[in-house]
């Protein structure tokens, strides 16, 4: 549900600087849409869906990628303004989304909708209220977030995000299939992660050079010199100049260089570390 028709008065020019609580470079003039969110800022939440207003007002090309609503705080900790509000939503929460760009979309019955837009769509929503119960002062009450493939690349790269996309060039959701370096703090730097799917459906798998990982997590060794079995096929997702390329056991995912074929095995459990 999105875009009813009224118009609606983006607020609040952009500063240069690290942005202060009535907004400072976090909240832009922008552009508005031809037809702005017009549904209702307070939307109760459920057990399935604690979204609320903020998920109503997102534009994703897929599924909504993360929403919810805020924890309680003391006094002080609200904003003094929307804008302010805003801020206290990246403090409290600490997103992985945009913290600068945002513009205020719709204001109605005490509450401001702030809206991150690629393209003229909504990808980050954040509906902010006052005093509500528990929440002193300006803050969050809802927020939602499309996945990270469709936030700017310039956003992704910085926050290490590898992005892959299909055979068309498209961006592909992280949802669908992503990759990471390893964790710094597990000294797994040297390793890198390759997840594809989510829930039960989803494989992790590990490229593992140097032997950082521990064995007891992985299926198999790494091989990063391979003949591609016969019943591999090509996804068509790309990273640089990385290709994708699957059998339909899962037990390995084979990555193909420049150089050579790679077999990646399949983690046991997770990737975390103590």
């Amino acid at each position: 549900m999105r875009r009813g028709l009224t118009a609606v008065a983006v607020l609040v020019a952009v500063t240069a600087g690290c942005g202060t609580e009535d907004g400072g470079d976090t909240v832009v003039a922008g552009t508005p849409p031809a037809t702005p969110y017009a549904g209702p800022l307070y939307v109760p939440a459920t057990d399935s869906d604690k979204s609320g207003a903020a998920g109503r007002a997102l534009e994703c090309d897929g599924k909504t990628y993360e929403s919810g609503g805020a924890d309680a705080w003391s006094k002080g900790d609200g904003g003094r303004t929307p804008e302010g509000g805003l801020r206290t939503y990246f403090d409290i929460e600490q997103p992985d989304v945009p913290r600068t760009g945002y513009r205020v979309e719709r204001r109605a019955d005490g509450r401001v909708l702030f809206s991150y837009d690629v393209d003229g769509r909504t990808k980050v929503a954040v509906v902010v209220a006052k005093d509500q119960k528990n929440r002193p002062g300006w803050g969050p009450e809802t927020s939602a977030s499309c996945d990270p493939a469709e936030l700017p690349a310039s956003f992704t790269e910085a926050h290490g995000y590898e992005i892959w996309t299909d055979k068309d060039g498209k961006r592909v959701p992280t949802t669908v299939v992503s990759s990471s370096v390893g964790a710094a703090h597990c000294d797994w730097q040297k390793a890198h992660f390759l997840q594809t799917g989510e829930g039960k459906k989803g494989r992790l798998y590990a490229r593992d050079p140097d032997k950082v990982l521990p064995s007891e997590m992985l299926t198999a060794a790494y091989d990063g010199d391979v003949r591609l079995p016969a019943s591999a096929r090509d996804t068509g997702y790309r990273y640089q100049d990385w290709q994708l390329w699957l059998t339909p056991d899962a037990s390995k995912a084979y990555v193909r260089t420049p150089d050579a074929v790679e077999a990646w095995p399949a983690l046991k459990h997770g990737a975390g570390c103590l």
